[in-house]
């Protein structure tokens, strides 16, 4: 049982290093748009994770398009978010 619970663990710590390594570094040149406004979007939770840990990661590109990245953004965390309420059950 504990070694079910260690292997656990470990995928665990693999997927959130994987999904880290795609969010946004702090000084870059490149310029990112809406559709990475929508992926940093969907990972900032596991950023956020990261950053908790310690991991340097940014939580969104500060050289970004503007209104674009952030709308993109903002759809990108609400569709983490919003297919929770869908699936609710209702009495």
């Amino acid at each position: 049982m504990k070694k079910q619970h260690l292997v656990i663990g470990l995928l665990f710590l693999i997927v959130l290093f994987s999904f880290t390594s795609c969010a946004p570094e702090s000084n870059t040149s490149k310029e990112y748009g809406f559709f990475w406004g929508i992926i940093h979007g969907f990972l900032f939770v596991f950023a956020l994770i990261g950053k908790l840990f310690g991991v340097h990661v940014g939580l969104y590109a500060a050289h970004n398009t503007g209104f674009f990245y952030w709308l993109g953004f903002i759809i990108g965390i609400g569709g983490l978010s919003g297919s929770g309420a869908a699936s609710r059950r209702r009495y």
